[in-house]
């Protein structure tokens, strides 16, 4: 019995999940290569494989003559007889051949050969068993950490890796830890077999932990529309209810929190902003950077670009710490996101007012009309001494706040609608 073979069945079947037949048709190929090296100059050489006791056996085919001129080819017809007692002349009889060195002949000639086949076999196992689970979420255990700080996770039949890439900076990892994370894909290698590639990175696995915890997402009662992240450091999602009855945002976020609380530790304390979702981008861009409030938005015209203006003290919570809010929002609504504090957007609109007071355009110095202002407004603007638009641009904001009906926000307005019309 060959005790090695068997054991080496075995392990592939238990821990690979690779059919003993396969094995044995890939080993069956590559030693009949070995074979023909061995015993040269038979035909039609075969091998027979004892799944059970590892035993091997080779054959070949030599035809029955009177008498044998070629030894490689046939065999007399009284020794064939010893073998095959009914066999006749010009008959093909199968001959025994095994050297007697031919396990370790095989082991040395086959070893390059079975260990591409069951690459092969392997792969087929790999992607027959994880090609329908991309995107699913999977754990394992650390088994070695290799090139720097790149995982290889034991999922039990597979090994998978998990780059450095696709984990984030704040995570470390040592060997025997239990990890979970996101099947992302299935890849070819280029030594012909093939490996689970996993992150922890991508949005896709914060939105597959939502929906293994929140069961309203899960059911589809709940959609996540939108999701931007910066893996490590924050992440926010845009969700939406089918149901009236049912609140998004307080669904996923679960009572006193729990819900989120237990992705948030999955995620290292990642920061994470639950907003409801709307079809329109400057609305979702309200209800993502709620509490703070937009003084002015400007949307250029392929809605490319989005524009705010907002207090002063609220400009660093909009931007974020290097940019990273204004960038993440800017991904929720699907545009570049510029953030501007209000006291540079007033002292650019103070220079554009006054390159326009000072410049020759003569409906400047025409009486205001109700496209300036409307006409309680222009009644309270004239007896101010302010009675054409050149007058009103050449005024700071603070000056026109004075005048009893006139607010620092209507001031704004004013002077925005006059800029527009002559820009």
């Amino acid at each position: 019995m060959n005790k090695d073979l068997v054991a080496i069945f075995e392990y592939l079947e238990r821990e690979k999940g690779i059919k003993r037949e396969v094995i044995i048709s890939a080993i069956d190929e590559s030693l009949r290569a070995a074979a023909r090296k061995s015993v040269k100059g038979l035909l039609n050489v075969s091998i027979h494989i004892n799944s059970k006791t590892g035993d091997i056996e080779v054959i070949a085919q030599k035809e029955v003559v009177e008498k044998v001129t070629i030894p490689e080819e046939e065999i007399s017809l009284e020794e064939a007889r010893k073998l095959h007692p009914s066999c006749e002349l010009g008959q093909w009889i199968d001959i025994m051949v095994t050297p007697h060195d031919f396990g370790r002949i095989a082991a040395q000639t086959a070893r390059q050969v079975i260990s591409q086949k069951l690459r092969s076999a392997e792969r087929d196992v790999i992607y027959e068993e994880y090609r329908h689970r991309v995107n699913e979420l999977v754990s394992g255990t650390i088994k070695r950490i290799v090139r720097g700080a790149t995982l290889i996770v034991d999922l039990g039949k597979v090994e998978a890796i998990l780059s450095d890439r696709l984990y984030p900076k704040t995570e470390k990892y040592n060997v025997g830890e239990r990890v979970q994370a996101l099947l992302l894909e299935v890849r070819d290698t280029d030594n012909g077999g093939a490996e689970v590639v996993l992150s922890r990175s991508h949005p896709e696995f914060v939105v597959q932990l939502f929906a293994q915890e929140v069961p309203e997402i899960n059911d589809g009662t709940i959609t996540i529309e939108r999701i931007a992240r910066e893996a490590g450091y924050r992440t926010k999602l845009a969700v939406r209810s089918h149901d009236p009855k049912v609140d998004p945002v307080g669904a996923c976020v679960g009572i006193r929190g729990n819900r989120v609380k237990n992705i948030i530790r999955e995620l290292n304390n990642e920061k994470i902003d639950i907003i409801p979702y709307t079809d329109d981008p400057v609305q979702l861009l309200h209800n993502a950077l709620s509490p703070i409030e937009i003084k002015k938005i400007n949307v250029n015209d392929d809605q490319s670009l989005i524009t705010i203006v907002v207090n002063d003290e609220d400009y660093p919570a909009a931007l974020g710490k290097r940019g990273m809010n204004a960038r993440l929002n800017g991904a929720l609504i699907g545009a570049e996101l510029q953030v501007q504090k209000k006291s540079h957007y007033l002292e650019i609109m103070n220079l554009e007012h006054a390159r326009l007071a000072a410049g020759d355009d003569p409906t400047l110095d025409n009486p205001l009309t109700t496209e300036d202002a409307s006409g309680m407004i222009i009644k309270s603007l004239i007896e101010a001494g302010y009675d054409t638009p050149r007058k009103l641009l050449s005024a700071t904001r603070e000056q026109l706040a004075t005048i009893p009906e006139i607010s620092l926000e209507m001031a704004d307005k004013i002077l925005e609608q006059i800029r527009k019309k002559r820009a």
